[in-house]
C-alpha cells in the first residue's frame, strides 16, 4: 500500500494532517521530498531544536549551495520525527543534490502557482488566504488528502512538466520503486502537492524514467545539519519554499486550544514590555473583533490578516510603529534553531563548538530556545573570560563569519570593546568552506591571513591586517604580516598611503601593550613612516582642490592622533615643528592652514593664534580663503569660542565687515562650519555676540529718535500706553 500526503512544505495544518496520517496508516517504510544524500543524517535529527535546515554545498565552490529548511510546523519534520520515534526507515526521494548544485543541473525550472490557480478557479484572488482557509485553518477535520490530489490532478491535465520537473519526478517513482522492491508493504510518501498525480498515478516505463536520469551533470555534494532561523525561513531558498508569517504558523501548530486568544494575548504583553498600556479588556476587544471580521469574510478562523487588524485597532491605536513591533517579535519571530551534539561536523565546526562552551558564549541561550539571537555583549578586556571572547569574535571575523559586529564601547580606556551578536545560518556554509584552512579557529585565521599578505594588498590594508592579527591574537600570523608590512612601507613613496597606513599600525602597537601580545618592530615600523610622512607633506599641500583639502584634512587628524597614541615625546615635537613649518609658510589650502593652526593651538604649541587670526581674515587674503581658514580652525568645535574672547571679536569684526556681495559668497561656508558645532555651543556663541561679552568692540549708541517709533509699536503689542 502506498499513500501519497501532498502538503504545503511549510504548512501546520499539513503537518497536523501528516502526523494523523501516519498514525492512521503505520507506515513501515516513509519517503520524503528532499536530497537522497541526507539519508544518512535523518538519525541525528532527534538531537535537533528546529528550525533547522539541511545544507548541501559542493566543497571549494561556496557558490554552490543549496538548503532545506525545516520549522517544527512542518510537514517532513513531522514525518521524520514519527520515523526516528518508531523506528520506521527514512529516505529523500528528490532528485540528488549532486545533480541539482552541477551547472545546469537538472535543466530548466518553469515556473507554475498551482495553489493560485486553484484560488482563481475557487474565485479566490489570494491564493495563501484560499489555502489557509482550506487547509491549514481544518482545525479537527479529515485530512484533505485526497482531494488535494484530484485537485492537482485536474490542474495537470494536458501539462507537459518543464526538464527539471520531470527529472525530479522520476528519480521520486525510482526510490519508490527500489522501496517497494526491498519488501516495503506500508509506504508513506510525503511530498509537495503538485507531485501527487506523479506518484500516486499510473507510472511510466521504467526505461522513460532511466532515459530521462540518464547523462545529468553531477558534482560532489556534502550535506550537513545546519541551525536556522524564523527569520531566514520567510525568505524563499533551497526547493523554493518560503512563509512570511513563521511565528504565526508556529503558534496555530503548537496552541491548540483557543489560538486566537492567545496570540492576541501575547501580543498585549509584547506592547505592555515596550511600556504601552494595553489592558485584558483591550484584549478581549481585539478578540471580538478579530473573530467578528472572519465571520464576515466567511472563513473557518481568524487568519493572520483578521487578527493584525484587530490589534491595529484595538492594541495599536492605529499606530503602524506598534503593529510593525508585533510582526517582527511574532507574526516573524525570531527563534534560532539548534544542532545536536552528536550531528558530524566539520572539525572546525568542533572547535567552535568547544570554544563557545569554554567561553560561554553560545549563539542563543540553551535554557530558552525562543531568545533571540542578536543580544548586546560588553567586554572587560582585563579579565581572562571576556579576553578569550573578543580573541574568538575577531579570528571568526578573519574567517568570513562577523557573528559579532564590533560598535562603540561605553565608557573610557582602551580595554572595553562592545558587540551586537547576531548568529546567521550562512556563517555555518562560511566555516564549511574554511575548513581546509585549519581544524581550529585559530589556525584557519592564521593561514586565511596568510594567504592574503603576500598579496596585491596595499599599504593601508597590510596595516589595517596587522591590526587585525593583534586583535585576534594571531602570533603565528605576525611575523609573516609584519615583514610584507616592512617590505611594502619601504617601497611606497606616495605621502597619502603611508598616512592611511599609519593610525593603524600605531593602534596595532598599541593593543599589543594593551593585550599583553608581543609585536615588536611596530614601533620602529610607525617612527620610519612618521619621519617620511613628515618630508613629505609640506610639498604635497599646495594646490590642493576643496575636495583634496578635505581628504587631507581628515588624514592629518588620523595621523595626529596617531602620534599621540604612539606616547613618543620626541616624535611629537618632530610632527609639531612641521606642522608649525606649513603653517609659516604661504602657499597651503586655507582649510589645510586652519585646521593645522588648531591642532597646535590644542596641543599648546602656539601662542599667537591671535595675530595668525587676523592675518587669516584681513582684506589681503579674500573672503573665501579667510572662511576656509575659520572653517578649518574651527572645525574642533565652538567651545574655543565660548571661552576664548579674543578670538570671538577678531570673527565677529571680519564677519561684521564683509559687503553683502562678500557675505552672500562665503555665507554657505559659514552656514557648514557653524552648522556643525552642537545647539548649546551655538546659543552660547550667539549670547556672548549679542551682550558684547567678548570687549572687542564697543556698543554702538542708540538713536532715540529712530527708535521711537519701533518703541510704540512694541508697547502697543504689548498692551501697555507710551509714556
Amino acid at each position: 500500500m502506498i499513500e501519497v500526503f501532498g502538503v504545503r512544505h511549510h504548512g501546520p495544518g499539513s503537518a497536523q494532517a501528516v502526523r494523523e496520517g501516519l498514525a492512521r496508516l503505520r507506515p513501515d517504510a516513509i519517503l520524503i521530498e528532499g536530497p537522497p544524500e541526507a539519508d544518512a543524517l535523518v538519525r541525528f535529527a532527534a538531537g535537533c531544536e528546529p528550525p533547522v535546515a539541511l545544507l548541501a554545498h559542493v566543497p571549494g565552490d561556496p557558490s554552490r549551495s543549496a538548503f532545506w529548511p525545516f520549522a517544527v510546523f512542518s510537514p517532513e519534520w513531522q514525518a521524520i520525527l514519527y520515523g526516528t520515534l518508531h523506528g520506521v526507515p527514512i529516505r529523500f526521494c528528490d532528485l540528488p543534490a549532486a545533480h541539482l548544485l552541477a551547472p545546469e543541473g537538472g535543466g530548466e525550472r518553469g515556473v507554475r502557482d498551482p495553489i493560485g490557480e486553484l484560488a482563481a478557479a475557487a474565485g479566490h484572488d489570494d491564493p495563501e488566504r484560499w489555502w489557509e482557509d482550506v487547509v491549514e485553518h481544518r482545525a479537527g477535520a479529515a485530512p484533505p488528502f485526497e482531494v488535494i490530489g484530484e485537485a492537482m490532478a485536474a490542474l495537470r491535465e494536458g501539462y507537459t512538466p518543464d526538464a527539471f520537473e520531470a527529472r525530479r519526478e522520476a528519480y521520486m517513482r525510482r526510490v519508490l520503486r527500489a522501496t517497494v522492491k526491498a519488501g516495503h508493504e506500508r509506504i508513506a510518501v510525503v511530498c509537495g502537492a503538485w507531485h501527487v498525480p506523479a506518484l500516486a498515478g499510473p507510472p511510466p516505463p521504467v526505461k522513460a524514467d532511466d532515459a530521462l536520469l540518464r547523462g545529468l551533470p553531477k558534482v560532489k555534494a556534502a550535506l550537513a545539519w545546519v541551525p536556522w532561523t524564523y527569520e531566514r525561513l520567510a525568505i524563499r531558498s533551497g526547493y523554493g519554499a518560503g512563509v512570511g508569517s513563521p511565528g504565526w504558523y508556529h503558534h496555530l501548530f503548537t496552541v491548540a486550544d483557543r489560538p486566537v486568544e492567545r496570540w492576541l494575548g501575547a501580543a498585549g504583553a509584547v506592547l505592555r514590555e515596550e511600556g504601552l498600556a494595553v489592558s485584558s479588556a483591550h484584549v478581549i476587544e481585539a478578540v471580538r473583533l478579530a473573530e467578528s471580521l472572519a465571520a464576515l469574510r466567511g472563513r473557518p478562523l481568524p487568519g493572520l490578516s483578521e487578527v493584525t487588524e484587530a490589534a491595529r485597532a484595538v492594541l495599536c491605536d492605529g499606530d503602524e510603529l506598534r503593529v510593525a513591533l508585533i510582526q517582527r517579535r511574532m507574526v516573524v519571530g525570531d527563534r534560532l534553531g539548534h544542532v545536536g551534539d552528536d550531528a558530524p561536523l566539520v572539525p572546525l565546526q568542533r572547535d567552535l563548538r568547544e570554544r563557545q562552551r569554554h567561553l560561554r558564549l553560545h549563539p542563543a541561550a540553551r535554557e530558552e530556545p525562543a531568545a533571540p539571537p542578536v543580544r548586546e555583549l560588553e567586554l572587560d578586556l582585563r579579565k581572562t573570560l571576556d579576553l578569550g571572547r573578543s580573541h574568538l569574535l575577531h579570528r571568526l571575523r578573519l574567517l568570513g563569519v562577523p557573528w559579532g559586529v564590533p560598535g562603540e564601547a561605553r565608557g573610557k580606556g582602551t580595554f572595553r570593546e562592545t558587540w551586537r551578536l547576531e548568529w546567521r545560518p550562512e556563517f555555518d556554509l562560511a566555516l564549511i568552506e574554511s575548513a581546509a584552512l585549519g581544524t581550529t579557529v585559530e589556525a584557519a585565521a592564521t593561514r586565511r591571513v596568510l594567504d592574503l599578505a603576500p598579496t596585491g594588498q596595499n599599504l593601508g590594508e597590510l596595516a589595517a591586517t596587522v591590526e587585525k592579527c593583534l586583535l585576534a591574537e594571531l602570533p603565528g600570523a605576525l611575523p609573516g604580516v609584519l615583514a610584507a608590512l616592512s617590505e611594502r612601507a619601504a617601497l611606497d613613496a606616495d605621502i597619502t598611503h603611508l598616512m592611511s597606513a599609519l593610525p593603524a599600525i600605531v593602534r596595532a602597537h598599541r593593543y599589543g601593550d594593551v593585550r599583553g601580545t608581543p609585536a615588536e618592530g611596530l614601533a620602529a615600523v610607525a617612527r620610519s613612516m612618521l619621519d617620511r610622512v613628515r618630508a613629505g607633506l609640506p610639498a604635497t599641500l599646495p594646490g590642493l582642490s576643496w575636495q583634496a583639502a578635505g581628504a587631507m584634512l581628515a588624514q592629518v587628524d588620523g595621523v595626529h592622533a596617531a602620534v599621540d597614541l604612539l606616547g613618543d615625546p620626541a616624535a611629537r615635537e618632530r610632527w609639531l615643528a612641521t606642522l608649525l613649518g606649513i603653517c609659516d609658510t604661504p602657499g597651503a589650502h586655507g582649510l589645510v592652514e586652519g585646521r593645522l593652526t588648531r591642532i597646535l593651538l590644542d596641543a599648546g604649541a602656539l601662542a599667537d593664534a591671535e595675530r595668525r587670526l587676523a592675518r587669516a581674515t584681513s582684506r589681503g587674503g579674500g573672503p573665501a580663503r579667510a572662511a576656509a581658514w575659520i572653517e578649518g580652525f574651527l572645525a574642533g568645535g565652538g567651545l574655543l569660542l565660548v571661552h576664548d574672547a579674543r578670538l570671538l571679536d577678531l570673527v565677529d569684526a571680519w564677519m561684521s565687515g564683509l559687503s553683502g556681495a562678500q557675505f552672500t559668497e562665503v555665507l554657505p561656508l559659514l552656514r557648514r562650519t557653524f552648522g556643525g558645532f552642537a545647539v548649546p555651543e551655538r546659543r552660547a556663541i550667539g549670547d556672548r555676540v549679542r551682550s558684547g561679552a567678548g570687549g572687542g568692540r564697543p556698543e554702538r549708541e542708540v538713536d532715540e529718535r529712530r527708535a521711537a517709533p519701533a518703541e510704540r509699536t512694541v508697547l502697543t503689542i504689548l498692551g501697555r500706553a507710551h509714556g
